[in-house]
């Protein structure tokens, strides 16, 4: 009997290679897969239920040009095609509204001065959290993506997420605020398999996306400027400020503290020598170069943890990342109750990091070589950083 035998999956299809080559191989392990597309476009968008199958037409001969976002009315084409191939039913689930929440998210935290991840947080509120909800609704016993990460279901009782195989793909950061208690009810069907293994499969079960570009940078942004668009969603909210170097000296000007971000190096004023954006304060609207070693930090402060193993209470040896496409990083966390009365951690690194970001996302891993080197153990939002020189802003 195959292990998906009598049980009933949801399957969040994107439209691209690895959600479709995930469906295949759970409809393959014998799930009653159920495919969904999650709507999350704009109003402009046409309607992505009236699209037919046999409007979505593929040359799967010819390569994709560069493909920017993962929830565009063609990719809801590509999607619904690769059901059909497949056989499975296949949905589109509205979550506009709610998506509006992640894009609010998106522009209060640039506002407030820090950096957002809108992946993560699409992943905890909308994939596991507003489709896991559907999935029950409709009798499912899990929620699948084509995420690059692993769950280990092996005891029910102690689920855990682990890093994917391909580290190069690795997306067990962006995953690390699903709750605990829904691990048990979570499939990553290719996070133990290659990128390149993840094609071919695609291309021998005849699936037409096989050698569709993956998605880049943020959907809701298609053209890659982030000022331009929280500066529309929040009409006279930039303000002209200053630019001061690390002693506090004036050297320039700018229209908003939201077109930078730390450790930025580009469109900056010219000093003479390499300067980066060490520090900006979103109250007086101050912002902040300096060289690039004041960039480094020995540690930080999160708020919003989420445990996918018993919090430390004292100190712990662990690995921790920092942002998305950095390797983890020799630390120590401990988890504690701030001032507020909310769950927090406190992260010390073994060697200062570079740009350590507020309201970018710290995770941390177990330690290489241990039982656990490749288990998520939590993370939390950045709030707060230890600064080796600190900026006088």
């Amino acid at each position: 009997m195959k292990k998906g035998s009598g049980k009933k999956v949801v399957c969040a299809m994107s439209g691209g290679v690895d959600s479709s080559a995930a469906a295949a191989l759970l409809k393959e392990d014998g799930y009653e897969v159920v495919g969904c597309f999650m709507r999350l476009g704009s109003e402009e968008e046409p309607e992505y239920d009236n699209l037919r199958v046999a409007d979505c037409k593929i040359d799967p001969a010819r390569p994709r040009a560069h493909k920017q976002g993962c929830c565009s009315v063609n990719d809801a084409a590509d999607a619904r095609l690769v059901a059909a191939t497949l056989g499975i039913p296949f949905y589109v689930l509205n979550f506009r509204k709610d998506f509006k929440r992640i894009m609010d998210y998106f522009t209060d935290e640039y506002n407030a001065g820090r950096t957002p991840n809108p992946c993560v947080r699409c992943n905890d509120w909308l994939k596991f959290g507003k489709m896991h909800a559907y999935a029950q609704s409709i009798g499912a016993d899990f929620v699948a993506t084509g995420h690059y990460a692993r769950t280990d279901l092996s005891d029910p009782a102690h689920p855990k997420l682990l890093r994917g195989i391909d580290r190069s793909k690795d997306q067990s950061y962006v995953l690390f605020g699903a709750p605990r208690a829904q691990l048990a009810h979570m499939l990553l069907p290719v996070g133990g398999m290659f990128k390149t293994e993840i094609r071919q499969i695609a291309e021998t079960r005849g699936l037409p996306v096989f050698n569709k570009p993956d998605s880049q940078e943020i959907c809701f942004v298609p053209d890659n400027d982030y000022a331009r668009l929280v500066e529309k969603r929040t009409p006279g909210g930039f303000k002209n400020g200053d630019i001061v170097d690390s002693e506090g000296k004036k050297v320039g000007t700018h229209a908003g503290h939201q077109h930078f971000t730390l450790g930025q190096r580009r469109g900056l004023v010219a000093l003479g020598y390499p300067v980066y954006v060490v520090d900006k304060n979103p109250d007086t609207h101050v912002v902040t170069v300096g060289r690039k070693e004041e960039l480094f930090s020995t540690g930080c402060h999160a708020d919003q943890t989420n445990w996918l193993a018993d919090p430390p209470l004292s100190w712990r040896r662990c690995r921790v990342k920092v942002r998305y496409n950095s390797p983890p990083v020799p630390a120590q966390v401990r988890a504690y109750v701030n001032e507020s009365g909310a769950d927090a951690l406190e992260m010390r690194f073994d060697a200062p990091l570079e740009a350590v970001t507020p309201g970018q996302a710290v995770v941390c891993y177990g330690l290489e070589g241990a039982v656990d080197e490749d288990a998520v153990l939590g993370g939390g939002w950045i709030n707060q950083i230890s600064r080796i020189i600190e900026s006088p802003s």
